[in-house]
């Protein structure tokens, strides 16, 4: 017989951080379903593609603060 949900969040609460970190990413792996080698490749070629960019300074890279001075600037029109 299942234990009921209030008892399972009960015993989540008493976990350290890092073992709720563990059960999360266990609970997100299972909702998530297997991963795709053809999306993982994918996003791997992504990322050396753009370092390589960067290294070859064919990019500009903005500061994270100017973007979301300017992502709030827009939201707030």
């Amino acid at each position: 017989m299942a234990r009921p949900l209030t008892k399972i969040q009960q015993e989540i609460r008493a976990l350290s951080g890092p073992e709720k970190e563990a059960l999360l990413l266990l609970l997100w792996e299972e909702l998530d379903g297997p991963s795709d080698p053809d999306v993982e490749a994918a996003w791997l070629e992504e990322v050396r593609r753009r370092g390589q960019e960067i290294d070859a300074g064919q990019v500009e890279l903005v500061p994270a603060d100017k973007v979301f001075r300017k992502l709030g600037a827009g939201l707030k029109k």
